[in-house]
């Protein structure tokens, strides 16, 4: 183990290192904070592909786009995080799928099925919104 620190450190300042380590940590605790609130707050029929979704619809054009400017960017925020988080401490998938949904382009509805009805991510999210009341997510 020591040759490995001795390693790290020639490559990476142990700053860095120290700082790597807090962020992991910190991101890991928020996303068991945050990915739990997000999934149980979301409709029931959110990835129903037969049903449409405007965001901000009836605003201002300008508020329009200012908000989907900012969801475009924290969606962004989260799948980097995600992606992160698949070898590192948290909820990769789950962040990944957040984000997917935050981002808008081309086939996003359909790769957000793809991830959601994976047996394990389904059953999971479900198990987690049935604790708090919620019904479980819909699918087309």
């Amino acid at each position: 183990m020591d040759d490995l620190l001795i390693a790290i450190k020639q490559w990476i300042p142990i700053e860095i290192v120290i700082s790597l380590t807090i962020i992991s940590v910190i991101s890991f605790i928020a996303s068991l904070i945050i990915i739990p609130v997000i999934l149980i707050n979301l409709p029931h029929d959110y990835f129903d592909i037969r049903i449409t979704r405007h965001w901000l619809k009836d605003r201002h054009p300008f508020l329009r786009i200012l908000g989907l400017v900012a969801k475009n960017i924290l969606g962004s925020v989260f799948l980097i995080a995600g992606f992160i988080m698949l070898f590192l401490p948290g909820q990769g998938i789950l962040t990944m799928l957040i984000g997917i949904s935050l981002i808008d382009f081309p086939g996003k509805r359909l790769l957000e099925i793809r991830i959601i009805e994976r047996p394990v991510v389904l059953r999971t999210i479900n198990a987690l919104r049935r604790k708090y009341n919620k019904p479980p997510f819909t699918l087309s």
